[in-house]
């Protein structure tokens, strides 16, 4: 549903068109934001209002005459439908702190007070999921190793082993750089090692500069390549050793950031504009 409404907003661009929409709670136009909610019209896009959601949702229920258990028109409000995704994607395996990056909670427990969802349940859809997605792969993949695969599992490991520190490419996959681990990326020097790749380092230097003196040009750009990875090496390691070595003096104290971040007042011809009728921002988040 979500590729869908993003794939019809999108058009041809790559990317969400960012459109600017009223905060009815702050009473300020929020800036450009890439929002799912909007509509192409008159040649821009408009940002689709909650009032005119909330109309669109009506709607829709009224013409299907569904009704609740006591025989009255059924309602949905959109935050209705926030809680119903929330709670049908934890209950289908989701796991809580994916759910709660996806409704932008900061506090997990708000996330999990959707709906009633215990620990248990959460467990129990989680464990459900992970039987229905290993029904999906091929049986073979969880078959019992033969001794040669583990041997050839546990020999990666020990290759990575390396007299400069470890290799820290992945599992079944080549050297690209030829065993030239002082190029590599991958490489993990070990601080322990730098005698040794100090050593390489002024080989490298007079290398260089006697191919530069017998006129090997082709040998000196290698060697330069190699020498300005050593020097990487090098700065790794020592930035390695600076980090072991430091100690954290004073931990400091918490913080206490004041609960009221701002007061939103109405407005001044309303009669609500007294100081016992300012609603703060904590009391628009509870309500």
């Amino acid at each position: 549903m979500l590729s869908e409404i993003i794939t019809r907003i999108r058009g041809q661009d790559t990317a969400v068109p960012l459109v600017t929409a009223y905060d009815y709670h702050e009473r300020v136009w929020n800036p450009p934001m890439p929002l799912l909610f909007q509509r192409h019209h008159g040649g821009e896009h408009h940002a689709v209002g909650g009032p005119a959601v909330r109309e669109l949702i009506s709607d829709a229920l009224t013409s299907t005459g569904i009704t609740d258990a006591s025989g009255k028109p059924l309602r949905f409000v959109p935050h209705d439908f926030r809680r119903i995704f929330i709670t049908d994607a934890i209950m289908h395996g989701m796991p809580p702190h994916i759910a709660q990056l996806i409704a932008g909670h900061r506090d997990i427990g708000v996330t999990l007070g959707y709906k009633a969802v215990y620990p248990e349940e959460v467990i129990n859809a989680h464990r459900a999921f992970i039987t229905r997605r290993r029904a999906l792969r091929p049986a073979e993949e969880y078959r019992t190793p033969t001794e040669e695969e583990w041997a050839e599992f546990l020999g990666h490991f020990e290759r990575r082993t390396l007299s400069l520190g470890t290799c820290g490419r992945s599992y079944a996959t080549p050297c690209i750089h030829e065993h030239a681990c002082i190029r590599c990326p991958l490489l993990r020097p070990d601080p322990a090692q730098r005698p040794r790749l100090a050593e390489i380092r002024d080989n490298l230097i007079t290398r260089t500069s006697e191919a530069h003196r017998e006129g090997w040009t082709g040998e000196a750009e290698g060697l330069q390549v190699s020498l300005a990875a050593t020097e990487q090496k090098l700065a790794q390691m020592d930035q390695i050793t600076a980090r072991r070595r430091a100690t954290v003096t004073h931990l400091g104290m918490p913080g206490h950031p004041p609960a009221v971040s701002r007061i939103v007042t109405t407005s001044a011809a309303h009669p609500a504009d007294s100081p016992k009728h300012r609603l703060t921002r904590e009391n628009l988040d509870h309500l």
